[in-house]
């Protein structure tokens, strides 16, 4: 029987901003994935179709949140990056081999990082707005 969701975990997802729950969706496939490849590497044949299944929904929900017209050429690209990690994981599902789970976490971990980054400069500029803002209406 799966544990019921947990108040907490529901809190944060409800409270969190937008780019917080991309992080948090990205972790999620992270996570699902490397469980994926240990219940790979146990033999575990229906837990491996479970978590690769799981990171797979997160994948193709990130995948249908795209926005092209607002996107562009990044989120072509994204969605090139996406095809590719579904590829990988239906690859790994039917063959049973580890390679596509490693190569579609390494992928993951970099989509992560760089949306991570990308936050930070995000807050970061929204911090410098804020305070010269600020400034100018204290100076005004």
């Amino acid at each position: 029987m799966a544990a019921p969701f947990n108040p907490y975990q529901q809190t944060q997802v409800t409270t969190a901003s937008p780019e917080k729950i991309l992080i948090m969706l990205y972790d999620g496939a992270i996570s699902f994935s490397r469980t994926a490849l240990d219940k790979l590497n146990q033999g575990d044949i229906a837990g491996r179709g479970l978590y690769i299944g799981k990171a797979l929904a997160i994948v193709a929900e990130l995948m249908n949140t795209l926005n092209h017209e607002v996107g562009g050429e990044i989120s072509q690209r994204l969605e090139q990056l996406y095809v590719y990690l579904l590829g990988e994981f239906t690859r790994a599902n039917l063959q049973g081999t580890a390679k596509p789970l490693e190569d579609a976490i390494k992928v993951l971990l970099i989509l992560r990082d760089a949306w991570c980054e990308a936050v930070e400069i995000q807050q970061s500029q929204r911090a410098a707005e804020h305070t010269t803002g600020s400034k100018m209406m204290a100076a005004g």
